[in-house]
């Protein structure tokens, strides 16, 4: 009897795992289309920001927009979406949790191994929600406000003297690592 309950439990794992599986796949593809969501509609504020009042007025938009429209997308969705960095620029709205914190981590030595920051994520179930963070590369736009302090123009670094006191958020190169999309939904 045992020796069939043993035979049983080995054929039927494959088929559990693979249910369980499947429900995981299904998440992160949830995740990945929520986080999909953000990036470009900040690029394209950022762009039409710059072209009229230049990167100094760009800075309102990371500050303001990006979070409106983060949770726009969390109502429409369900899943809570911010940006966090291990650099923050607004410590309030950008430190990452312990959780978020690993992951940029290991994303940063997965890049400095060669992997493409662009590729990077991670997605799993923790606790009792679906946890998923993606790399966010520094596109040359972003040099703008977060390239080398000493290459930042005079206005741009006044506006974020007076709205950021304490930035940790320059010195970055096109292609680094500048953080994560970090979208969650209960299960």
């Amino acid at each position: 009897m045992k020796k069939l309950l043993m035979a049983a439990a080995v054929l039927t794992a494959p088929f559990v795992a693979t249910f369980a599986n499947a429900g995981d796949d299904v998440l992160l593809g949830e995740a990945r289309k929520v986080a999909a969501t953000l990036p470009p509609k900040l690029l394209a504020a950022l762009q039409e920001e710059i072209n009229k009042s230049g990167p100094e007025g760009a800075i309102s938009v990371c500050k303001e927009m990006a979070p409106k429209a983060a949770g726009e997308v969390s109502q429409q969705t369900g899943w809570k979406i911010k940006r966090v960095s291990l650099k923050a620029r607004n410590e309030s709205r950008a430190t990452p949790d312990a959780w978020e914190k690993a992951a940029l981590e290991d994303f940063d030595k997965r890049a400095a191994a060669g992997e493409p920051p662009a590729q990077l994520e991670k997605g799993e179930k923790v606790d009792n929600e679906y946890r998923y963070v993606k790399a966010l590369p520094v596109q040359p736009l972003c040099l703008n406000c977060h390239g080398p302090a000493d290459q930042l123009g005079a206005a741009v670094k006044a506006a974020l003297a007076q709205q950021y006191p304490n930035d940790r958020a320059t010195g970055y190169a096109a292609g680094q690592i500048r953080g994560a999309i970090s979208v969650r939904k209960p299960l």
